[in-house]
């Protein structure tokens, strides 16, 4: 792949993005930033939805994470509409009943002040660390096609990617966000979508049939796994990615934030469905194309590297030709701007509103506040991104769970405390809780495999943490009972 190639390319992208912000940010003050005056409609949030939930995490490891856990991974998606369920039925009514910027602003009307900064400060930093790690990878593919060929180093190379995505989000927010991610996402489709034609081109495979019935027959396409002790069974990965929708997408700000742009309930919810519908159909793809790749090595004698990360990038720009190559990087550009681009927009918006005080202010002090946290957190991004490069062996997306199922967890026990039981808690004991919680869940997934005869923890961290926090609270709790006027109707 010509480095000069990629380049124009990169310039292309941004180019386009940039026109777009310029066009959103006409006019835009600090509620158009947080906001997007609550006007955006229902369709483009909910396709432009689908590029921030995916990232360029799923876009490199899933397919390459397909030789080592084949189609289990569904297993996790298929908890995913149970995720959503809950999310369109229970969370978005509440967040739209109490009129919310910062969906943890609940947390201080249903708990207290401690609860609340707790809350929003487990967000910042599960979201700080999700979102640079996402960065992460799209950076380095982009050092590997681009940059490095032209003698940029990596640590230049992050700053030039962070500084791009401040550009076209400081001053529309979320309303520039809305657009671009639609962008982005159909960019990000295309993309999945052309690489598996392609591909099934070069293996000679006939039609839609000739692709499904090679994936089939593969070695790889197994979804199901029973054994009770496996990572990878069923229950444990169905329910995990239940609960993991509930809490990176229903109790993440970044996510509910554009869902909160909808004009309405209705509309916000018909946006859920829809979204719902399509996610679970491109990740059904994303494990196909994982499928193909692999088979299409093994036909053509091509070595696999250990690192499965490296996989799909390896083959899309050295082995499948100029259009390939063209369109991963197009879809790797989209998905991770997708995801970035909105988390520095949330993580803007949830520091300014709980920590800031924000609203109080008048709007030219609004807008200054706003414009230093934006870029604070934009640096933030940069050093995290560093520390990982330095730091991570694992597979991203395993990283990723990981870091989501310890920090995500008192976020789940706290809301649900919050919306399924009537008593006042103890406000200021709840960091301690909140705290604790992930530490004791790392303990038990250490030793789960000494204690409960062979039992290894997987993504089911995340429902273990939560669980501690909730019984955390109910200790911290008085016995009587309170009327909650933010959750009855």
């Amino acid at each position: 792949m010509n480095p000069y190639i990629s380049l124009v390319i990169l310039i292309f992208y941004f180019g386009m993005l940039i026109t777009v912000s310029i066009y959103t940010s006409k006019g835009a003050d600090t509620n158009t930033f947080f906001t997007a005056n609550r006007q955006s409609p229902w369709y483009l949030v909910a396709f432009g939805m689908i590029g921030t939930s995916l990232s360029g995490v799923t876009f490199v490891s899933v397919p390459g994470a397909v030789a080592n856990i084949q189609f289990s991974y569904f297993q996790v998606v298929i908890g995913y509409i149970v995720g959503y369920f809950v999310i369109g039925t229970v969370l978005m009514p509440l967040y739209y009943r109490l009129n919310l910027i910062s969906i943890y602003s609940y947390l201080e009307q249903r708990f207290g002040f401690w609860s609340y900064k707790t809350g929003s400060g487990f967000f910042l930093l599960s979201r700080t660390i999700g979102s640079a790690v996402r960065l992460y990878v799209a950076a380095q593919v982009l050092q590997l096609a681009l940059f490095k060929p032209l003698g940029v180093p990596f640590e230049v190379a992050v700053a030039i990617t962070i500084f791009l995505i401040w550009i076209y989000t400081f001053k529309g927010g979320v309303k520039t966000i809305i657009v671009t991610d639609t962008l982005q996402t159909f960019f990000l489709i295309t993309a999945v979508i052309l690489t598996i034609v392609l591909v099934s081109q070069e293996l000679n495979l006939d039609g839609i049939s000739g692709i499904w019935k090679t994936v089939q027959e593969s070695k790889y396409s197994q979804i199901f796994y029973w054994e009770t002790n496996d990572p990878k069974n069923f229950f444990k990965q169905f329910f995990a990615g239940a609960f993991i929708a509930i809490v990176m997408t229903g109790l993440d700000q970044d996510l509910m934030q554009k869902n909160l742009t909808c004009k309405n309930i209705g509309e916000a919810q018909k946006n859920m469905f829809w979204f719902t519908v399509v996610l679970v159909i491109v990740n059904f793809l994303f494990l196909s194309l994982g499928a193909l790749l692999y088979v299409y090595a093994e036909a053509q004698g091509i070595p696999v590297s250990a690192k499965t990360d490296e996989f799909y990038p390896m083959l899309a720009l050295n082995h499948l030709g100029v259009v390939v190559g063209i369109t991963f990087l197009l879809g790797i550009t989209a998905a991770t701007y997708a995801s970035s681009d909105s988390a520095l927009t949330a993580l803007t918006t949830a520091f300014c509103i709980d920590f800031m005080n924000i609203e109080k202010q008048p709007e030219e002090k609004r807008s200054s506040i706003k414009f230093y946290v934006h870029i604070g957190f934009s640096v933030v991004f940069y050093l995290v991104i560093l520390i990982f490069n330095r730091l991570n062996s694992k597979e991203v997306i395993t990283a990723v769970f990981d870091l989501a199922g310890y920090t995500y967890g008192p976020l789940l026990g706290l809301f649900s405390f919050g919306a399924f039981l009537k008593r006042p808690v103890k406000d200021r004991w709840v960091p301690l809780v909140c705290i604790a919680a992930p530490i004791l869940t790392y303990i038990l997934n250490e030793n789960s495999a000494e204690w409960f005869d062979g039992y290894k923890f997987g993504f089911e961290r995340l429902i273990i943490n939560g669980l501690i926090t909730f019984i955390g609270l109910l200790i911290l709790s008085e016995r009587k009972s309170i009327r909650d006027p933010y959750t009855s109707r």
